[in-house]
């Protein structure tokens, strides 16, 4: 402690850095009024509205009422969402995929988005030897992901090549990293309504959780305004030394007024 002190000293006698109550009156009012210019913006940037109620400006509650409402709409908006995906993360689980003997229920979306597009998901292996066959039934989803691999890699898809070349190993790789086996294949078929209702909810989710996204959007959008807005009017009353409001409002139409006002 006796240290520190001692470096103070030394450093203030050396005239490195001088002590704020060295500074004239004068200067340490300009410090603290520069310092008070940002405590409104950054109490907006928290929580908006607060640092227009702390001027006493009444559209400080504007904000902070859009804030109370977008977050509770992004809650809500984030719940259904999820109790969505629930449901038709169940019935795949329970028709679609019941007959290959699923242990994992959960998994990415796009396999989700997949077995919307596809009634049958198709054979990983379509041999029951020791070979390896990729599916090519293209109305499944494994027969797709075998005529990409062949279009990506070969020159003609309808044309094989040596299955010892390059080519075919490589077509052979890119079906293997994509297709799905095991437990995770599915099948619609004979359960056409209930694939209809897999969509339903699939889409219900994904539109539940894109609109939450905007949520966020305009809750970040609300922080800014809210911040800048403050900011603005206190520079303002600070470069006039008077109290300064600036009111925003939107009329007939659609359009936008600010006003500036300033007391005397």
């Amino acid at each position: 402690m006796y240290s520190v002190v001692l470096c103070l000293a030394l450093l203030q006698q050396l005239g490195g850095v001088p002590s704020p109550f060295q500074l004239p009156p004068a200067a340490r009012e300009d410090t603290a009024r520069r310092a008070s210019i940002y405590v409104r913006p950054l109490a907006s940037l928290i929580v908006p509205g607060s640092g227009q109620l702390l001027a006493g400006q009444d559209r400080g509650a504007v904000y902070l009422a859009a804030e109370v409402y977008l977050l509770s709409r992004y809650l809500q908006l984030d719940h259904d969402a999820t109790q969505e995906a629930r449901r038709y993360q169940d019935l795949a689980f329970d028709v679609a995929r019941r007959s290959f003997q699923p242990t994992q229920r959960d998994t990415v979306f796009e396999y989700y988005e997949q077995m919307e597009r596809f009634v049958e998901s198709g054979a990983y292996d379509a041999d029951t030897g020791s070979a390896f066959v990729p599916e090519s039934d293209t109305r499944t989803y494994n027969g797709s992901v075998w005529l990409l691999a062949r279009r990506t890699h070969w020159e003609d898809p309808n044309v094989p090549p040596d299955p010892t070349s390059p080519q075919y190993w490589k077509a052979l790789q890119f079906y293997q990293a994509r297709a799905v086996s095991g437990n995770f294949q599915w099948s619609w078929h004979e359960h056409s309504l209930e694939h209809q209702v897999f969509r339903d909810y699939l889409r219900r989710s994904d539109n539940a959780f894109r609109h939450a996204q905007i949520q966020i959007g305009l809750l970040l959008a609300n922080h800014l305004v809210s911040a800048i807005d403050a900011l603005v009017s206190a520079r303002m009353s600070a470069a006039a030394g008077r109290n300064a409001v600036m009111r925003t409002s939107i009329g007939i139409g659609g359009r936008s007024q600010v006003q500036f006002s300033l007391s005397f």
